[in-house]
């Protein structure tokens, strides 16, 4: 079983984990606004709490990503507008999420630093759509808020537009779409009605269609990769009926990084579903794992209360949550990890750095929050309401876990 890596702190409004990877320190922090009547008021509380943790850290001026969740679609213009004159010209990447924080907030916002450690980093604003964090020949590109450049006719051809922009936004920057490994498919009204079909089960047959010729991750599998390989993902509803995405590259020439798309024994994979949940199936991984030397850095895709390919415990919030987090125990275990050819590098939910939690229903979120604390501690989270992409389902948690081999040991990837 690997060590774990992670320092967490919790204070009022504020959560955030301390990570250090490759000699380099990243900082993982949720804010909540403690004070404000107004989002210019609640934004700048958050934001300034966020900075008064980069400061601590040693990450001042090093945000490369963000995702703002907003109770009100209508002002995520203002809210980008605060955002830019706070940041200027160290801007981070920014996806405007209108899923409205649980705790009744205007805002609630997520963040990630990488700062100097040992290791040298080097940061590339592009755009507040596109920015790069390099260090030890690692190119980590965020990318964010990705909407269609226009709209089409109907949700698939959108959702094609959508994944189009991610391409151009990736290859402008020498970077390419089979780099992606983890990705965010925000979608407004996700179960409703797109004309005859369900909206989810349009953007599963875009998502299929799109990836069908792109070989992902192909340089940085291990040699005993099976099965199709997809980046991890979550599929969740917005507010409103737009469709938004981001997504995650690597670009590297180090031989000794891997990465392996990780899936759940407790779960049919996704993309093995029935036509009975879609025409196409869902084509992501339950997480992707990427090792460096004795370290792994987990990213788990959006998970639910669903064992085999059947939801559990309907009606039942509380239940719910308790079997995504043994769904999510169970992907990220020392066993799965073995399974999956990547020995001492799994963890428990004690290693893991940050969480979202999407809930369905806001009665709901008091007994999901005290699930979630019981079981995961201290432990930067958003709380969001947003709906899952099946009907019954009433939560949906996704997050990164971290872990560290106690001794070193070799992996060798395909040339």
């Amino acid at each position: 079983m690997a060590s774990h890596t992670v320092r967490k702190v919790s204070q009022a409004g504020i959560g955030y984990s301390v990570v250090e990877l490759n000699d380099v320190r990243h900082v993982f922090a949720a804010a909540v606004p403690r004070c404000g009547g107004s989002l210019r008021q609640q934004a700048g509380d958050a934001l300034q709490t966020i900075q008064n943790v980069s400061r601590e850290e040693g990450t001042r001026g090093s945000i490369v990503h963000q995702a703002v969740f907003l109770a009100d679609l209508s002002q995520i213009d203002e809210c980008r507008q605060i955002m830019h004159e706070f940041y200027g010209s160290e801007m981070p990447a920014t996806s405007y999420i209108p899923q409205p924080p649980c705790e009744g907030k205007l805002l609630a916002v997520e963040a990630l630093g990488v700062g100097q450690g040992k290791g040298e980093v080097e940061i590339e604003r592009i755009s507040e759509q596109l920015v790069i964090a390099r260090h030890n020949g690692i190119a980590w590109a965020h990318c964010a808020q990705v909407v269609p450049s226009v709209h089409q006719d109907g949700l698939y051809s959108d959702s094609l537009d959508a994944f189009r922009h991610i391409q151009s936004l990736f290859e402008n920057a020498s970077l390419r779409f089979d780099q992606v490994i983890r990705t965010w498919l925000y979608l407004g009204g996700i179960v409703d009605q797109d004309g005859p079909v369900q909206r989810y089960k349009e953007l599963n047959r875009a998502r299929s269609d799109y990836y069908q010729d792109i070989a992902f991750l192909a340089n940085r599998l291990p040699p005993n990769a099976k099965g199709p390989i997809f980046p991890a993902s979550t599929g969740i509803g917005t507010e409103g009926r737009g469709i938004m995405m981001s997504a995650i590259a690597l670009a590297t020439e180090r031989r000794d990084i891997v990465a392996v798309p990780l899936e759940n024994p407790r779960q049919t994979s996704a993309y093995d579903y029935g036509t009975c949940y879609s025409p196409k199936s869902p084509k992501f991984s339950r997480a992707m794992a990427l090792s460096c030397g004795n370290y792994a850095t987990i990213f788990i895709s959006g998970t639910a209360s669903i064992t085999d390919s059947e939801t559990r415990h309907l009606g039942d919030a509380v239940a719910q949550t308790h079997e995504t987090l043994n769904n999510i125990e169970a992907l990220i275990s020392e066993q799965n990890l073995q399974l999956h050819g990547l020995p001492e590098l799994g963890t428990t939910l004690s290693g893991l750095g940050l969480v979202r939690v999407y809930i369905k229903r806001q009665a709901d979120y008091a007994g999901i929050r005290a699930a979630c604390e019981q079981r995961l501690g201290e432990l930067p989270t958003i709380y969001a309401g947003a709906d899952v992409c099946r009907p019954d389902l009433l939560v949906e948690i996704e997050g990164i876990a971290f872990s560290k081999k106690s001794q070193p040991a070799p992996v060798v990837v395909k040339s």
